[in-house]
């Protein structure tokens, strides 16, 4: 009795206070819940800017590095580009001289040109088609398998290297080891190098032996392909080529199309294999487009047209990639989302 007196009594409003002043009373509650929200946001919102703040100062050292050494040199080499520049003489504007210079005039451009895409048309599929039989050779559970993989993949320890480029101009010369072996079987050897109807046929071997890495990728995309697959193929009697087309090319397509596209990037800036065992020669047949703008810059120190290069170059390789991107919605399937070959 007396605790339903008391809450009576508290909920109850005195005699003496009006309707309006009872009124009165509800924005401070209001006020407070106002006031409590406002200090809980303050308090997250400083929390966060903290730990943003910490995050910044983590990442700043590779921020300033991406600044001062990437972005920097990318919009200087841009501005250089519509420049007449030397190292000697400070820079001075002449609009898209350089460009129109270059698509107009210049024949060696369009031979450097000729020559890398036709060292990317014929190394790019051979190295990828090489690298997926290897794969698909090193793909079984053999005893030693893994010294096997070891020793194919060695060759991409040592990578594009000046050793590597030196080793490979004394095998293919005229005195070297492949005509010394092939002289053992009565066959009169040639100047591969010295050949300009061979010398790029060296350089696109070279590219095709140093087939490692692309290898292990597809290995790696290969054991990703569940077996339940294959085996239900196997039920439904289909041999071993089936497969392959049905099963292992769709399953392995993300992964050609990521190798496809690294090696058609790699293949465009190929420099080191020219300059070391050809120097683009002979008569430019392994005049590569690289290798023209190199000597551009450092041989004639023609800074503006070597900028202007490396931007048309960009250009290319961004254009082949779209169109790369743009094509892979018809052969390239996707588990996820069934996407695949139309």
């Amino acid at each position: 009795m007396r605790i339903k007196h008391f809450i009576s009594r508290k909920t109850s409003l005195p005699s003496y206070l009006s309707s309006d002043q009872e009124i009165q009373t509800k924005p401070a509650v209001s006020t407070s819940k106002a006031s409590l929200r406002a200090g809980l946001f303050r308090k997250r919102t400083k929390r966060s800017y903290e730990n943003n703040l910490a995050g910044y100062i983590f990442i700043s050292p590779w921020l300033i590095g991406f600044l001062l050494l990437t972005l920097w040199p990318i919009a200087q080499s841009f501005y250089l580009s519509f420049t007449q520049y030397s190292l000697l003489n400070d820079p001075t504007w002449i609009g898209v001289n350089n460009y129109s210079e270059i698509f107009l005039k210049d024949q060696v451009f369009r031979k450097s040109m000729v020559v890398t895409f036709t060292y990317v048309l014929f190394s790019v599929p051979l190295k990828l088609f090489f690298s997926l039989m290897i794969a698909i050779l090193l793909n079984k559970s053999l005893k030693g398998m893994n010294l096997y993989r070891t020793a194919i993949y060695f060759p991409s320890l040592i990578g594009t290297s000046v050793a590597v480029a030196v080793l490979w101009r004394n095998m293919f010369s005229l005195d070297g080891y492949i005509n010394h072996v092939l002289g053992w079987f009565g066959i009169h050897g040639v100047g591969w190098i010295a050949n300009p109807h061979t010398s790029l046929w060296t350089l696109i071997l070279l590219n095709t032996w140093q087939f490692g890495s692309t290898m292990i990728i597809f290995l790696a995309g290969l054991k990703q392909i569940p077996q339940d697959l294959y085996e239900s193929a196997s039920v439904d009697g289909a041999g071993r080529f089936g497969k392959f087309i049905h099963i292992t090319l769709p399953m392995l397509s993300p992964v050609m199309f990521f190798n496809l596209v690294l090696e058609i990037i790699g293949s465009f800036q190929m420099f080191t294999q020219a300059f070391i065992i050809t120097e683009g020669g002979p008569i430019n047949s392994t005049y590569m487009y690289a290798l023209y703008l190199f000597e551009k810059a450092f041989k004639y120190y023609q800074m503006g047209y070597a900028s202007a290069l490396a931007w048309i170059l960009l250009a290319i390789i961004a254009i082949l990639t779209g169109i790369n991107f743009f094509v892979s919605r018809y052969w390239v399937f996707y588990e996820s989302d069934g996407r695949g070959s139309k």
